[in-house]
């Protein structure tokens, strides 16, 4: 898996917006939606920037830490591809079997209990910190990736851009429906289709490690 446009940033923004179509991530979508209802279109759109950008922020410096730690171990990128694609491959198949909610931790404060803050800016913090739990696989895959490709020479501005774009396209839409009422009719049909997401999520993800697999046991890699 060379550090092309796909790796670093056609795959994360992807995997991202599968991720916000995903049925938890609909749900905390909605959610904050619910909250900025009544607000004027200011504090809506200033809101909606501190949440995105710190979920991006967040999601980036997670890829960045993880590049650093996978550069610890330069000696064996062909191993660090076949055990990334393994990831991969596992990630998949849960997926497939509807089993992806075994990998499926919520990460960073709960929803559930932030509807007593105040304050505009410190909600969308809080909200932005959350990783809803049906994108956590997501996120996993794509750390793994982030470190095998420390591995690989890889920088940790390069694990960054890649997973703060993940992070981008699994909130940016967000915008769209706080601000749009058309969009936020959208949610309701997007709804729909995320109980049909799972599968093409797992088929790329089995796909992807079982290209990545045989990339490490066979594909050259030249020297750094």
């Amino acid at each position: 898996m060379d550090l092309t446009f796909t790796s670093v940033v056609a795959l994360p923004v992807g995997l991202g917006l599968i991720g916000f179509v995903e049925p938890c991530s609909i749900g905390s979508t909605l959610l904050f939606v619910k909250y900025l209802e009544g607000k004027d279109a200011g504090r809506k759109l200033a809101q909606v920037s501190v949440f995105t950008g710190t979920r991006a922020l967040f999601i980036g410096l997670l890829g960045a830490l993880a590049t650093v730690v996978g550069s610890a171990f330069l000696g064996f990128q062909k191993a660090a591809w076949v055990v990334l694609g393994a990831v991969y491959l596992l990630i998949g198949l849960m997926f497939l079997i509807g089993k992806s909610g075994v990998l499926a931790l919520s990460i960073g404060p709960k929803l559930a209990g932030l509807s007593e803050v105040r304050g505009s800016a410190t909600l969308g913090i809080l909200f932005g910190l959350n990783i809803p739990a049906c994108a956590a696989p997501l996120l996993f895959a794509l750390l793994a990736a982030a470190a095998a490709g420390g591995s690989a020479g890889a920088t940790a501005a390069t694990g960054f851009i890649a997973l703060a774009l993940f992070g981008l396209a699994l909130s940016l839409p967000l915008v769209a429906a706080v601000l749009f009422e058309r969009a936020r009719r959208a949610l309701d049909w997007l709804a729909g289709l995320s109980r049909r997401l799972p599968f093409w999520t797992g088929a790329l993800l089995a796909a992807l490690g079982l290209w990545s697999i045989w990339f490490g046991l066979f594909a050259r890699i030249a020297p750094a």
